[in-house]
């Protein structure tokens, strides 16, 4: 149609910027090796750290409450979409995080938007970590509260920040724990020191800290055993917890607000039981198996370990993440090519992701890779390099 011929231009530009994306149909679960066009290849992109998205009891557990439940939960929790297995994953989630109360969303993108935009209006401050997660940016930005972004885990600009703006009515500062990208940590204790100092809301999500770090995998806020200084938790349970959705976790009285307030809880269709059935049995797996999580570790040191020595510029990381940089887009996407090539399958990530000049090949590693795994993947690289 007429009106739509600028978006070839704008395609066109998208292509010539190496900067084009495609779809790869994965044939199978997230398990470390995976079948993509009736090939075999070795998964190191996958957010499922504990490989829980394909454990036999989390599958049984969704299985049995497909057949009782049925496939959709039929409208929006307000409305006749809540079911018994909805408070259940929320209690469990309130237990597991050690907060009052726990509130469930269809997914974590929904999670932050609705919550953010709720927290601080067009008189509030909100303050958030250029490396932020887009959720969180977007929700900032729906809030239409005045936005101050601060360097990257730069808590010093960021105590500048709040001194300045000490005539607003309220701030709310908003982070990752672990930043999805570069895979690092902010450092927890420090920064709800300096939010209670400036008498500030403090609202982290736990993402990718969830299932990997804590003594019970928890996340960050137990990592760093700052759960009763952290109000508002946002976390998800679509990659750890193998699953789907988000959730927020605090006091009773935030969850009746979210509750009454959040847009994006109040007007969407609620998650379907088989998935809540399946975050229940996996977040009782995290609490109880702390083995694979030892194991994971194991395997994420061999692994940044192995790519230091074969010369590659690994970017620090405190977590499952271990990102390569590369630089531009075009060897970066040859760098993927090549990998896919000798077996391993882990995508170039360009901008808008990443930062301009900042690409790279983000890996990730689960606990259900073996040594073998991680030895095949170290000789790709080696071989590519």
């Amino acid at each position: 149609m007429e009106c739509l011929e600028w978006i070839n231009d704008e395609l066109k530009q998208v292509h010539d910027n190496k900067l084009f994306r495609y779809l790869t149909e994965l044939q199978c679960g997230q398990s470390p090796e995976v079948t993509i066009g009736g090939k075999k290849y070795l998964l190191l992109a996958s957010n499922s750290y504990l490989g829980l998205s394909v454990d036999p009891r989390v599958i049984q557990a969704a299985g049995e409450a497909l057949e009782k439940y049925g496939t959709g939960s039929g409208g929006s929790r307000l409305v006749s979409g809540s079911s018994d297995l909805h408070r259940q994953l929320e209690e469990k989630i309130a237990s597991f995080k050690n907060t009052e109360s726990a509130i469930l969303f269809s997914s974590g993108y929904l999670a932050n938007i609705g919550t953010i935009s709720s927290m601080v209006g067009p008189d509030d401050f909100v303050y958030s970590d250029e490396l932020n997660h887009a959720s969180i940016i977007d929700g900032c930005r729906l809030s239409k509260a005045r936005l101050r972004v601060y360097r990257h885990l730069d808590l010093d600009e960021l105590d500048s920040l709040l001194s300045k703006d000490h005539q607003s009515r309220k701030k709310l500062v908003v982070t990752d724990t672990v930043f999805s990208m570069d895979g690092d940590l902010v450092e927890l204790q420090e920064l709800t020191e300096l939010c209670e100092k400036h008498n500030a809301m403090l609202m982290v999500d736990e993402a990718h800290a969830t299932g990997v770090l804590g003594e019970r995998g928890s996340g960050a806020t137990e990592h760093f055993r700052v759960e009763d200084k952290v109000p508002i938790v946002m976390g998800t349970l679509s990659k750890a917890v193998g699953s789907l959705g988000g959730y927020i976790a605090g006091s009773s009285e935030l969850i009746d607000y979210i509750r009454n307030r959040v847009r994006s809880y109040i007007f969407d269709t609620s998650l379907p039981a088989s998935s809540l059935a399946a975050s229940i049995k996996s977040i009782e797996i995290i609490e109880t198996e702390k083995e694979s999580r030892d194991h994971l570790w194991k395997m994420i040191s061999k692994f940044k370990i192995g790519l230091t020595e074969l010369g590659y510029n690994v970017i620090p990381s405190d977590s499952a993440i271990i990102p390569i940089l590369t630089g531009n887009p075009e060897p970066t996407l040859q760098l993927a090519d090549d990998l896919r090539k000798e077996g391993v399958f882990t995508p170039a990530v360009r901008p808008p992701s990443v930062a301009p000049g900042k690409c790279r090949i983000r890996t990730s590693l689960m606990s259900s890779h073996t040594e073998q795994h991680i030895e095949k993947a170290l000789s790709a690289f080696e071989k590519v390099r």
